[in-house]
């Protein structure tokens, strides 16, 4: 797109609306004569297109807001009012059709909405949308090939043509659609559509009068209906077929135009683009083979990182199938199978359950729904299972107060401690319940959780847990409501012997799947990581999101308006540096300006696409080289939190509670450290000064609290120190000492006394790089020193501590040896690329190996805290509250009166967690708001 587009303007809101079956058909024929196809027959031309449109869209537009509208089967009012419409269109190819699923993966893979209307088409959704979003101030791109999004252009809402092949897109502005339909007025548009009409909707208009007469008569008459009121004016054949045609044209008109009040309950602020999942889409990478792009966004490790991930399932696959099966054979599926699976519905029947299921040891136990928030589905039933091949569903009354009654019913049984309940996602099953009042209790075996932990490559689904270790393929979800989108159906809608036979069936096979998972955990030495850490976290996990947090949402929008003035004259800063307006947030003009006009560097750094880059690490190196850099570097960050946070909190505080609820995923990375979502509160940065105002706005829930912040300190380089048992290091712990300055002061040479500031904040960087592998040349960059320099403070560093550098040594060789590192409780990640022949897959093993050993034990650590703290409140009678875990940080609500009494139950509960002889020192304070407490 040139510079001098509609990217000219800076606008804060970037809405991109992406015509989804539209571009999914060119993206498909572009490729009609050279089709892509997997090994498997599988073809993939649409999903490449997709893909590769996509990813140029967003390098170049960088969109704030993000989503991608499909059309659906249902009828809409065109059709009623005119049977024919589209009635002549092919059915679509066999080859396209099977990739719309594919379509759907990628766009969840790239975290991009979907939104499907039954009843209304694309173009409506999307028109709906724009002229929504305008009257909010976003300026709006409609992407789309098609031509009649053009009669929805204004000054705020423009058309996005992707361009073919890594060519320019084409943008259409009023002035671009004026003059490409040779009109006055966009509106004009539906005038000349309805006259011509369109043979690919089998949109009649009137015979004889195609796109050039139609632009002259509109031009001559102003519109359609001035065309038919001075028919007399024409001539011959064409005053002929106007007068005919008089109502055909008027219908003709009516069936083009975009509807603009298409029913919705869609936030502009939910379609705020998110990053990518990057294991998703290379899954999906690795499952269409697209080789070539795979090694564009992910490296060249990509090819053979893909190809060994595939081999290592399928062998480990093979293995574990050929340990349970003599010959493993076609799965099975519910009719091959005898089971006893019972429908309970009345209070006679759930008393003999529950007095039945509290003799066992343990059961399973499932829950059927209406949607996937706990905090907002509605229960239909409950599924129980206790030996294989029988089950039993417990049938929720509609009646909120019965459903509630009935929920109690099995309020002791399932709080009791001496039962083991097993479930698989059991956090959600358990959350659900706690929104309605039951609280689970005693151990929990989350098959999900123990799968992560035994077998960390592979599938966690149930269904893929069935085929693996049952040979066993339940009943798909699709089956009962269909494939997803916003035309699925709700669970509620499916008969109840079908829901009752799929609900039976998910708790049977957990509870079979559990029993083979057992033995393989023990075996696999991950059993303590299993029962000790990430089990019996779920339930402190639900409370702690049921708690939730409060939020000065009022402060946040004074801040907002703050913010805006700030970035506004950030902005005029930068113009004013360069001369000229530009597009700051646009990474193409942005490099532009730095590297072309003013030249900071003879030989810039490129992207993939071929762009300058200007990502923060690469402006961060150019920072000494011209003021506009740190203009630019404070303006994106006041943009991002503006957008990210300020904005964004207050929409996701319960409007029945609240306060804000965040979601944990405790299996986030490899290494255990766990990931807050809707919203995401680990991510709040603290160093700078914007970052603390966000967090002076999270406050305690009324006048007799305060907030309490617990933070583990310089947690992992203690772990490295009794990881590495060096001497040194474990000295200046245990004798209290800064570890930054005893650092300094080893690898400078001098006295304690004589470290300067600058030293003391270099060795901290060596410090914290030595954990994540640094190199000369990586402590060279973050330092801004000379190579030389940079490789004498890493050389000096391990002289001191050869502790350190014979964990490392040790730690690489038995991964070598073994194929995985492990934490202290037995978490493992697996290293297939420790003895690569490629160095650089292997260097990035390596330092893998070195860190994930200390974080993963500061993860288990924090987790095992968070355990113990919450059973110590419990068994305490303390009303104080955990709230939030950040990092290595957990917040609460403190009851002022219990200040005294509780703060030294929380310390102790952190520094015993996870016992070591390195000293583990715990830091507290207390506040008005999260900022003054931490």
């Amino acid at each position: 797109m040139a510079d001098d587009s509609p990217d000219l303007f800076s606008p804060t809101k970037k809405l991109f609306l992406l015509d989804g079956m539209a571009l999914t058909y060119r993206a498909h024929f572009a490729l009609a004569r050279s089709p892509r196809f997997t090994s498997g027959g599988q073809c993939t031309s649409a999903v490449f297109g997709m893909l590769n449109a996509i990813t140029d869209m967003i390098n170049r537009e960088s969109p704030t807001h993000l989503a991608c509208v499909f059309d659906t089967s249902e009828p809409t009012q065109r059709h009623i009012e005119y049977p024919p419409y589209k009635a002549q269109r092919d059915a679509m190819p066999e080859d396209l059709s099977s990739q719309l699923p594919l379509v759907d993966k990628l766009l969840d893979a790239l975290n991009i909405p979907v939104i499907r209307r039954p009843g209304y088409e694309a173009d409506d959704v999307i028109g709906t949308l724009a002229h929504q979003a305008a009257a909010k101030e976003f300026e709006t791109w409609m992407v789309t090939p098609d031509k009649d999004y053009h009669q929805l252009v204004t000054d705020q809402i423009h058309v996005y043509k992707p361009g073919r092949k890594g060519a320019e897109p084409e943008i259409l502005s009023v002035l671009e659609v004026c003059n490409l339909w040779e009109i006055d007025r966009v509106e004009q548009v539906i005038d000349v559509l309805g006259l011509m009409g369109d043979s690919s909707d089998n949109i009649p208009g009137i015979p004889g009068i195609g796109p050039k007469t139609a632009k002259k008569l509109i031009s001559q008459f102003g519109s359609l209906e001035g065309v038919l009121e001075n028919a007399d004016k024409l001539k011959g054949k064409q005053r002929e077929r106007v007068e005919e045609n008089k109502e055909q044209a008027l219908l003709s008109k009516r069936l083009v135009t975009i509807q603009l009040d298409v029913p919705h309950e869609i936030e502009l602020d939910s379609l705020i683009r998110s990053a990518r999942d990057d294991d998703k889409l290379r899954a999906l990478l690795m499952e269409l083979e697209f080789e070539t792009l795979g090694k564009r966004l992910f490296g060249n490790a990509f090819s053979a990182a893909s190809a060994r991930s595939a081999v290592v399932r399928e062998k480990r696959t093979n293995e574990i199938q050929q340990s349970l099966f003599d010959e493993p054979a076609e799965c099975k599926t519910i009719d091959d199978v005898s089971h006893k699976y019972h429908t309970l519905t009345t209070p006679e029947q759930r008393g003999e359950l529950i007095a039945t299921l509290q003799q066992q040891s343990e059961f399973c136990f499932d829950s059927e729904t209406t949607g996937l928030d706990p905090r907002t589905a509605t229960p239909l039933g409950l599924a129980f299972s206790f030996k294989p091949h029988e089950a039993y569903y417990v049938v929720c009354p509609d009646d909120p107060e019965q459903r509630q009654a009935m929920l109690m019913e099995f309020q002791p049984l399932l709080a009791d401690e001496s039962i083991t309940k097993i479930g698989h996602n059991l956090k959600y099953d358990v959350s659900l319940l706690k929104w309605n009042g039951v609280n689970v209790a005693g151990p929990l075996l989350d098959t999900m959780l123990v799968h992560t932990m035994t077998e960390p490559e592979m599938p966690h689904g149930l269904d893929a847990l069935a085929e693996l270790y049952l040979n066993y393929r339940p009943i798909p979800t699709s089956d009962l409501i269909g494939p997803k989108g916003d035309d699925q159906k709700s669970m509620a809608d499916v008969p109840l012997d079908e829901l009752a036979q799929y609900a039976c069936e998910d708790a049977d096979v957990t509870l079979q799947v559990a029993h083979q998972l057992r033995p393989m955990m023990i075996e696999r030495g991950v059993q303590q990581v299993c029962e000790d850490v990430e089990c019996p976290l779920v339930p402190v996990l639900v409370d702690m999101e049921f708690n939730g947090i409060t939020l000065d949402s009022e402060s946040l929008a004074k801040y907002s308006q703050v913010l805006d003035v700030e970035i506004a004259d950030l902005q005029a800063r930068i113009f004013a540096a360069v001369g000229h307006e530009f597009n700051v947030d646009s990474p193409k003009q942005l490099g532009v300006v730095l590297f072309e006009e003013l030249k900071l560097e003879e030989k810039p750094k490129k992207t993939a696409t071929g762009q300058y880059s200007t990502r923060e690490a690469e402006l961060e190196r150019l920072s000494g080289k011209h003021e506009i850099i740190r203009d630019v570097l404070d303006y994106r960050n006041a943009r991002k939190l503006k957008s990210t946070y300020i904005d964004q909190l207050p929409a996701a505080v319960n409007p029945e509670t609240g306060r804000l609820h965040t979601h944990y995923s405790q299996t986030w990375t490899a290494t255990g450290r766990m990931q807050s979502n809707d919203p995401n509160l680990q991510t709040i940065p603290v160093r700078k000064e914007r970052g603390r105002e966000i967090r002076a706005a999270f406050v305690p829930r009324d006048a007799d609290h305060l907030i309490l912040s617990a933070d583990y300190s310089q947690i992992e380089l203690r772990i490295m120190a009794e990881l590495s048992a060096d001497e040194s290091m474990m000295a200046a712990f245990v004798a209290g000492e800064d570890i930054h300055t005893v650092t300094a002061s080893k690898v400078y040479k001098v006295e304690t006394d004589e470290v300067t500031r600058e030293m003391r904040d270099k060795a901290k960087t060596v410090n914290f790089g030595i954990i994540y592998g640094i190199s000369a040349f990586g402590l060279q960059q973050r330092l801004n020193i000379p190579r030389a320099e940079a490789a004498e403070l890493i050389k000096n560093y391990f002289e001191k501590y050869p502790g350190v550098q014979r964990y490392i040594d040790e730690t690489i060789a038995f991964a070598k040896q073994h194929g995985y590192v492990a934490t202290q409780t037995g978490r493992r990640r697996y290293l297939r690329d420790i003895t690569s022949r490629s160095r650089g897959a292997a260097s990035t093993a390596e330092r893998l190996a070195m860190n994930s050993p200390i974080q993963g034990t500061a993860a288990d650590m924090l987790k095992l805290a968070m355990i113990k703290v919450q059973r110590a409140l419990q068994g305490g009678g303390f009303q104080t509250k955990m709230l939030l875990t950040v990092h290595d940080e957990l917040v609460f609500d403190l009851v002022k009166a219990e200040t005294d009494d509780v703060l030294p139950v929380i310390r102790e509960a952190m520094v015993s967690a996870l016992p070591m002889q390195v000293p583990i020192v715990v830091e507290m304070g207390t506040g008005e708001n999260w900022l003054q407490a931490h």
